[in-house]
């Protein structure tokens, strides 16, 4: 099949891109024994540097910890797909390699296929600190063979931020609460009717803002339909597009096709999951957002877009099941993970540099910069991390009921069918039956049969 005009695009983007990201390594680790070169994603925003600023706070503790050891930081500046690219193929190659990589826990067991990645039991069984790590964080970083491959640095819960001023303009309730997901486009088409020329609702649908469509778009829309929706774990087998699939579908074709959502452009947008944070959102133009746990992070005062009328700004409400069914709320986690690729040269002064960015006090330091919810037992009982943000005991508390993605190496397939299904959707070119049928053929080819009818 020939590539469309945007997939030429994104192709020669990514290309050059992994070039750029080649080139930035510096050559991997090229043996020196006294520098640790980091790997990490930065936002397409220059002015987004939380984790920029964040890593050089930590390295300052490691030079001095460490006297005559270095950390050489390597920012990959790119939209979230793309960079996942990057850090695949700087991972192939001793050359390129880095010695410690930011790693989402959905590629883990793919990167760990591919052979990318260092398990790190032997480390861990010295280390006290595993001792306070939730056993579902350490599953998350846990690959098919039972290791451990990664050490998270926090994780994360969805639900839905809503602006209180513009719910006021509409005269929908402050304290929101909706119960059903027509609750959530009651709201949407009265914001729509009351404050035109403001996005009422923000829903990921393209595949430009890939595993962000996926998770905190369609699954959030999928998980709250019924059970094991995605993937049954007992079969072990995939769900194919069924009856949750299809209404998780339909739901988005209300949103897009009753102009409740942001513009074709705008879903189709590699760089939608910044533009929501750092523009739409603190300028008002969008009323509801579903969105992650993090978003605060670009707007304290060391985000990048410091937004200090936030806090009063901002709602939150979980996301409903589709009808209200028990327990009456949905979320989707996943989080991040320190990981030492299998071709780095310096995989123990890796390893301290992971310990360095997990002492107490230093993880306490990233999950309030980083607007990230704890993975560590003393952490989620420390006072600041507590009293950091408005938004940390809400999302704290939606951990209860909340999901993981199938950790099993043909995800991200599954995750990028996925987003193509949500945007023919969304761009109007196929209706829910149609977009699932098509992901059904797909899935049918990822899975290799391995799929199931619900």
């Amino acid at each position: 099949m020939r590539p469309t005009a945007p997939q030429m695009v994104a192709l020669a983007l990514t290309t050059t891109l992994a070039a750029t990201a080649l080139t930035a390594c510096g050559g991997g680790s090229s043996g020196d024994k006294n520098t640790v070169r980091i790997a990490f994603h930065k936002e397409t925003d220059n002015k987004v540097t939380f984790r920029d600023d964040y890593l050089k706070f930590v390295a300052k503790k490691f030079e001095k910890r460490y006297p005559g050891k270095k950390v050489d930081l390597v920012p990959i500046q790119a939209p979230q797909q793309d960079y996942y690219t990057k850090i695949q193929q700087m991972m192939r190659s001793p050359k390129t390699a880095p010695d410690l990589v930011y790693e989402d826990t959905f590629l883990i067991n793919s990167d760990i296929k591919s052979g990318y990645l260092r398990p790190l039991d032997n480390y861990l069984a010295d280390w006290d600190d595993w001792n306070q790590f939730e056993p579902a964080a350490k599953r998350a970083a846990g690959g098919a063979d039972g290791q451990i491959y990664g050490v998270p640095d926090g994780t994360d819960t969805r639900g839905l931020w809503f602006n209180k001023k513009l719910f006021k303009k509409a005269g929908l309730p402050q304290d929101w609460r909706p119960r059903t997901w027509n609750d959530v486009l009651k709201a949407a088409r009265t914001l729509k009717r009351k404050v035109p020329g403001v996005i009422p609702l923000n829903v990921f649908a393209g595949k430009g803002a890939g595993e962000a469509t996926a998770m905190q778009g369609f699954e959030m829309l999928l998980y709250g339909t019924g059970k094991d929706p995605l993937y049954d774990p007992k079969a072990k087998k995939w769900v194919k597009g069924g009856k949750g699939f299809r209404e998780s579908l339909k739901f988005l074709g209300t949103v897009y096709s009753e102009r409740l959502g942001p513009d074709e452009d705008q879903v189709v947008d590699p760089n939608v999951t910044t533009d929501v944070a750092t523009h739409l959102l603190p300028k008002e133009k969008l009323a509801i957002a579903l969105d992650g746990s993090w978003l605060s992070q670009f707007w304290v005062k060391t985000g990048g877009k410091p937004w200090p009328q936030w806090k009063e700004t901002m709602g939150l409400a979980p996301m409903p099941t589709q009808h209200g069914e028990a327990p009456g709320e949905v979320s989707m986690s996943g989080g991040w993970t320190w990981s030492i690729p299998r071709h780095s040269d310096n995989p123990d002064l890796a390893w301290k540099m992971i310990r360095t960015m997990q002492t107490k006090q230093n993880a306490v330091e990233w999950c309030i910069r980083g607007s990230q919810v704890a993975v560590r037992q003393d952490v989620a009982r420390d006072s600041r991390y507590q009293k950091s943000m408005p938004g940390t005991k809400f999302f704290t508390q939606r951990v209860q009921h909340t999901h993981y993605r199938p950790a099993l190496p043909v995800y991200p397939q599954v995750s990028a069918a996925i987003a193509e299904a949500t945007e023919s959707v969304a761009t109007g070119e196929a209706s829910p039956q149609a977009a699932a049928k098509a992901y059904d053929e797909q899935l049918d080819s990822i899975a290799d049969g391995a799929t199931v009818t619900k």
